[in-house]
Parts: C-alpha cells; structure tokens; sequence
C-alpha cells in the first residue's frame, strides 16, 4: 500500500471529491504510461492466475470482465483462459446511442476497437444492461482502490451505474497496479454518494478483501 500520488492527503481534502478525484486520476495515468509493454505483459499474466484461483471463480459458469485499454491493468490473457474453461464470459457493449450493455465474448479475434479511445468490444448481439445479473463474478477496471472498499473510476460513471443490476451475491473485483492501492486509515480516497465500492482488489502481486 502505498500515499497518494503526487499528492498530499491533506491537499487532496482541501478540494471537492469531484476535483480531488480529476487529479487523482491525471497522476495515475501519467504513472501508467511509464510502465514497459514488457512489465504490462508480466502484470495480466499474474492478474489471470490470481482471479483464476479464486474460489468464486472457480465455481462460476458466468463472470463478466472489462475488455482494458492500453496501460490498464491488462484483462486478455484472463478473458481467454475463462473462455477455455467453459466460462460464459460478458464484456461491456454499448448499443445505440451509447446505450450501456454486454456482450458475449467468442474467441481471441472476438474483441474489436469500434472507435478511437473505446475499449474493444465484443462483436456479437448486443445485451442489455440486466444481463450482468448472469454474472457471479465481476471483474472492474480501477485507478484506485482504497482498503475500505472505495474505487476510483476512470470517471463516466459506468460501471457505478451498470453494478445496479449485479446479483446481490456477486463478486466485484477490480484490478490494479500494485502502488494503486491505498491505505484509507491514512489515504483514504475520494468517494460520493454514488460511487459503489468493490469486495476484493487484486494486483499482480495478490489480492485483498475489502468491506465494501
């Protein structure tokens, strides 16, 4: 666990958790891109092991998981060894008009990049947004976490909004770089009313439950 980066606790907390939030995520992402292709490799490789030997995940016969972006903490070796078990694996769709949605992942060729700075997407029929009630694990991208369970997102609000049609024994995981998990006794993320917090983060070096 690591402090804030580039930040103090105590700035942070001087500003709006909207505000705190934009420059949480600035710095991040600027750290992010330091990371070699080589390293982001190694990550998704340990990631996968580490999702793969959850117990919820190995009883699950549906997991959704978020298709990353380049510098994510890398989810493709994971959605593909749950394809090779049998798993029915759902990875967000936007439909018309960026309606939010899933879509059933078909093979290594599956993901495809429909728009300059979106996420690949699955290239099959849209779902909608209730079929992540299919999903007895749901793995989340994070740039944050804290160890109270809070997630700082990438900012649209889309997975706060899609968690509402989570089962309510579902699994919320989100992944992220090792130095991207916070102590919340000493720095705590910024967190609003609508922002829903995640059961367990997991890093390429392990995982952790949360009180979320």
């Amino acid at each position: 666990m690591v402090p804030m980066t580039e930040m103090s606790e105590e700035s942070l907390r001087a500003l709006e958790p909207e505000d705190a939030k934009a420059r949480l995520r600035a710095a991040i992402r600027r750290e992010r891109l330091h990371r070699s292709e080589r390293r982001r490799l190694e990550a998704a490789a340990a990631l996968r092991d580490h999702v793969l030997a959850l117990p919820a995940v190995k009883a699950a016969a549906c997991v959704s998981v978020y298709a990353s972006r380049p510098h994510e903490p890398g989810t493709s070796p994971l959605i593909e060894a749950l394809h090779h078990r049998g798993v029915r694996v759902l990875v967000p769709l936007l439909g018309d008009g960026l309606q939010r949605g899933w879509g059933e992942y078909r093979g290594i060729d599956d993901l495809i990049e429909r728009a300059p700075g979106r996420p690949p997407e699955p290239s099959g029929a849209f779902l909608p947004s209730s079929a992540l009630a299919d999903a007895q694990v749901i793995v989340v991208p994070a740039l944050g976490v804290d160890t109270s369970g809070t997630r700082l997102g990438q900012g649209g609000g889309w997975y706060d909004r899609a968690l509402a049609d989570a089962r309510t024994d579902a699994l919320v995981v989100a992944l992220t770089f090792s130095n991207e998990v916070h102590d919340a006794a000493t720095g705590p993320l910024p967190r609003e009313r609508h922002d829903v917090g995640v059961d367990l983060v997991i890093t390429p070096d392990g995982g952790l439950a949360l009180p979320a």
